[in-house]
């Protein structure tokens, strides 16, 4: 046992216990987050029960999924409702979505399980997902067109009348969606443009009625035509989406008049087999990672947040790399190895500890206000006083990341160049090539893994921040995305959704928590996956790099 003990083995299984203790830690908690998060999407029963809260009270009827259960004591339920009594010491209660927010007001209740009288499971209860006030749960009784009836429950097309419509009514909301951001967004963008220019003239003072004065009326005239022919289009396709309605009956035997504008998808989760509950779980899965949230981001999708995310992580790569990598190499290859190199090494092994939260107040005094503001001033002086670049956007947000991120980028190319051997540079140098050459093509491409590495933990750090973005470009909707069909495409001063910022808004700042839980972990999820998916492709480039350049370095 001794000489087992001596050998270092006992060190060597408690490493290896450790790394496997993580791994399953690691492997649990996605686990968790994809149980709770992915099966949100999932389409749930939606039962019917007879109700009494209590022996006296009268029976109601609740139509809703079961969102959870717990357990508690009969003490904890009596200091809450004391007009209750049990006899057991544990109480099962549930908590029931019921939707239909506009007419009850909240969208959960709980209630005690023992005081269920009752449940069904209708096979025609019908679900609808729509703008706004949540889902909706009830009887489809009616499908109108204006004030003429076209389907009633008394006839058998009455959901396929409904469904037919429903689809009519996309199609029309997808042109709609179609002109306002595309069509009407580009006409916009171009005015103020023009605007802009008809500005410039003024503070060059250029005389009024001039010839470039001419020339921008022009313009404007043509896009505000193009502007009036879309406006009455618009104007057409809305009493088009406005025409057709439905009544259906709620749980407490009401009915409600709902326009199909209003109405994002109709189902009947009970009705539904399981090829059609897989098909509509996969059509939930592809609307969540591209279309645009509603309802306050409780509701719809988050692409414009993994665009924004992947851009940030993109932008902030490509400007991280370069001064990383040289700041790395005149530290290794050029700086005298004295008293100052050792301290700029613990300034930059100190800054890697820094609070992310610094880094945000440095960018947004800095990058913001006073390079951002010198830039409007020398260059879009006709903007003023609406900022252009002096305020938060993507390119002040990757700089700052940028920044955040750099010491992990020196400090790996750093390692990686004092792994090259010193005869390898010596040889390049006795065969006549200069340092800068030595340096380019031989130093450099042995230590590309080393930055590969660098670059891997710079984008899981900075995919994954928060705090500094929240002060230098991060906002909880963006009208339109940094990248669009606009000239000059790429448009660094917009400000951008973030899918950390985005969890941070649902789980904290929703005005409806339970409702926006499970797209917490969905969302989180998904950030897991891209920060995964990003350090792959980085992985597989500098294992490609570091198979290539191994020969070298034996």
């Amino acid at each position: 046992m001794k000489n087992w003990y001596r050998s270092g083995a006992p060190l060597i299984w408690l490493n290896a216990g450790a790394v496997s203790a993580s791994l399953i830690m690691v492997v649990s908690l996605i686990g968790l987050i994809a149980y709770q998060g992915l099966g949100h999407f999932w389409p749930k029963t939606v039962m019917s029960y007879q109700y009494s809260e209590t022996a006296t009270a009268p029976t109601e009827r609740l139509i809703a999924e079961i969102h959870d259960d717990e357990w508690v004591s009969k003490e904890q339920l009596k200091q809450s409702q004391p007009e209750l009594t049990f006899k057991e010491d544990s109480i099962q209660r549930l908590l029931l979505k019921t939707g239909n927010r506009d007419s009850g007001g909240l969208d959960f209740r709980w209630i005690i399980a023992s005081h269920i009288k009752s449940t069904e499971r209708p096979k025609d209860v019908m679900v609808l997902e729509r703008q706004e006030w949540g889902n909706f749960y009830g009887f489809l009784k009616e499908v109108r067109e204006g004030e003429n009836l076209v389907a009633s429950s008394d006839k058998n097309n009455l959901w396929p009348e409904l469904t037919r419509r429903l689809g009519r009514v996309h199609e029309i909301r997808s042109e709609i969606d179609g002109i306002e951001k595309d069509e009407i967004g580009r006409i916009n963008y171009h005015i103020e443009k023009l605007r802009l220019q008809d500005r410039a003239l003024e503070l060059k003072g250029v005389a009024t009625g001039s010839a470039p004065y001419h020339k921008i009326e022009a313009e404007r005239q043509v896009l505000e035509k193009q502007y009036q022919q879309y406006q009455q289009r618009l104007v057409d396709l809305y009493k088009l989406i406005s025409r057709d309605s439905l009544k259906a009956e709620i749980m407490d035997g009401t009915q409600i008049t709902i326009p199909l504008s209003q109405i994002v998808r109709a189902f009947r989760p009970n009705a539904m087999s399981i090829p059609q509950k897989i098909g509509f779980y996969i059509e939930k899965l592809w609307e969540f990672a591209s279309t645009e949230p509603r309802e306050a981001n409780t509701e719809g999708g988050i692409f414009p947040a993994i665009f924004g995310t992947v851009m940030m992580v993109i932008l902030m790569a490509i400007i991280v790399t370069p001064f990383g990598v040289v700041a790395a190499v005149y530290l290794r290859e050029y700086a005298p190895q004295g008293f100052v190199t050792r301290l700029i090494r613990i300034a930059v092994n100190n800054l890697a500890g820094v609070p992310s939260i610094v880094y945000g107040v440095f960018g947004l005094g800095f990058f913001v206000y006073f390079l951002g503001g010198s830039i409007d001033q020398l260059f879009y002086a006709e903007a003023a006083p609406a900022p252009t670049f002096g305020t938060p956007g993507i390119l002040w947000s990757s700089l700052t990341l940028a920044i955040l991120t750099v010491p992990v980028v020196i400090v790996a190319t750093e390692e990686g160049l004092s792994r090259i051997p010193s005869s390898i540079r010596e040889g390049s140098l006795a065969l006549g090539a200069t340092k800068a050459e030595t340096l380019w093509r031989t130093v450099l491409p042995m230590a590309s893994p080393a930055m590969m590495t660098g670059l891997i933990l710079a984008v899981a750090r900075a995919a994954g921040e928060v705090a500094p973005l929240m002060l230098v470009g991060v906002v909880k909707l963006a009208p339109t995305l940094p990248l669009d069909g606009n000239w000059p495409f790429l448009h660094l001063d917009r400000k951008f959704m973030h899918l950390g910022f985005h969890i941070y808004d649902v789980g904290f700042q929703s005005p409806n928590v339970e409702a926006s839980r499970p797209l917490v972990f969905a969302t989180a999820l998904l950030l897991v996956a891209i920060i995964i998916v990003l350090n792959l492709a980085a992985i597989a480039i500098r294992n490609r790099l570091r198979e290539k350049y191994k020969s070298l370095e034996q």
